[in-house]
């Protein structure tokens, strides 16, 4: 049977495409292994390459803003990502790279039994919920699928890069707190 430690010491030293050249760390995810809520972004950003953390830069201190609006400490969730290395110049992570990666997620996803998945941004919700998602129709919709809740919020660095969508984060960060009220047993909000 796979453990966390197993699948860790696997994906750290994958060098199955290209972005394993470019990297610094493998950013294989952070947080809570039982967690019932997990978020999932596209790939690491230069700061989360420095540290091998996700979620570590700007982009990460707004989720973590978030999270504690809603009464929500980061160390009561996992966080991952599609790709677990940087891609060059932040650019977002190609298909080819996505399907080669996207095994460590699932296996990530396998061990952990979350019942709630929040997408952060376009791409990792076009990768999870459908391949032609909307992010700007669609943020803060519900899917129910194999058993998880799947909701789709925009990527923190597009709400820093617009402002407006502020708003809209917050309240998909609303209706994901009324989701863990509604379905989780064990995280337990502040």
């Amino acid at each position: 049977m796979q453990t966390w430690e197993m699948l860790k010491e696997e994906c750290l030293a994958c060098r199955e495409c290209g972005l394993a050249e470019g990297r610094t760390h493998v950013v294989f995810g952070d947080g809570d292994e039982h967690a019932e809520v997990m978020f999932i972004g596209e790939g690491p950003g230069a700061d989360e390459d420095a540290q091998g953390l996700p979620f570590v830069g700007r982009s990460g201190q707004l989720l973590n803003d978030l999270l504690a609006m809603i009464g929500l400490g980061r160390e009561k969730v996992y966080i991952a990502n599609i790709v677990k290395c940087r891609p060059p110049q932040n650019r977002d992570p190609l298909g080819n790279e996505q399907d080669i990666c996207i095994k460590w997620l699932r296996r990530q996803t396998a061990l952990l039994k979350p019942k709630i998945i929040v997408c952060l941004g376009r791409i990792a919700a076009m990768r999870i919920i459908r391949p032609d998602f909307k992010i700007s129709q669609e943020h803060g919709q519900w899917f129910e699928r194999s058993g998880y809740y799947m909701m789709a919020a925009f990527h923190p660095a597009a709400v820093l890069r617009d402002p407006r969508r502020r708003p809209d984060a917050f309240e998909d960060f609303e209706s994901l707190r009324k989701k863990i009220l509604e379905v989780c047993e064990r995280t337990a909000l502040e």
